[in-house]
């Protein structure tokens, strides 16, 4: 299968994304579903976490991504190593989260990422970034205490944006004033190790669910 070439950003408040996900019944993706649940918000070809999946095979893991030929590169990717703690689905984030985690096991929801969201750097065009506060309500009602949510942009203003909708959250702990200076997981998203061969920084913050 060749790489899928897509639209590098597309607007989720268009009319063809507002549509209800159709949620799998879980036990048929996952070999054991109360496994510990790490979602990746925007995970793009999900090329991330077939790397994690591989190493963290006590843990299972979910991307979302609006792009649809992405989900289907990336579980043609996960179906080629046989993975069975790994699944990619079709949905806006903004639209349908709420229902895509009401839909998983409960109390599996441990950790989330939401890496280098588009940064819509138009005003007019900023309601388009993924991380709004019904997002964060969402991601609140439903994570496990203790779990935590991992940010990451390589634009400063979109990271501050993102650290500032959840810290109004009461439901979220922010474990550090300053921007982390490594990455806490032990595989980087294609992103960040662009970014990091160019020289830029990444600005990441981590907050934990109380």
């Amino acid at each position: 299968m060749g790489r899928v070439r897509v639209r590098q950003h597309v607007n989720p408040l268009a009319r063809k994304f507002q549509f209800s996900v159709k949620t799998p019944n879980w036990s048929e993706i996952y070999t054991d579903i109360n496994k510990p649940l790490h979602i990746d918000i925007g995970c793009g070809r999900g090329r991330f976490l077939w790397k994690l999946a591989q190493i963290q095979e006590y843990q299972n893991f979910l991307g979302i991504e609006i792009r649809q030929p992405l989900v289907e590169e990336a579980n043609h990717w996960r179906d080629q190593k046989q993975l069975t703690n790994l699944h990619y689905i079709f949905g806006n984030a903004n639209y349908s989260l709420s229902s895509i985690l009401a839909s998983l096991p409960p109390e599996t929801i441990k950790t989330v990422s939401i890496l280098f969201p588009d940064p819509w750097f138009k005003s007019k065009h900023q309601r388009r970034r993924v991380v709004q506060p019904q997002l964060v309500e969402d991601l609140g009602k439903f994570m496990v205490s203790g779990g935590w949510v991992l940010l990451a942009s390589d634009v400063e203003t979109v990271a501050i944006e993102m650290r500032d909708r959840f810290r109004e959250n009461p439901r979220f702990h922010l474990l550090s004033e300053h921007w982390l200076t490594e990455n806490p997981l032990p595989v980087a998203s294609e992103r960040e190790i662009a970014t990091l061969n160019r020289g830029e920084p990444v600005y990441r913050t981590k907050f934990q669910a109380n």
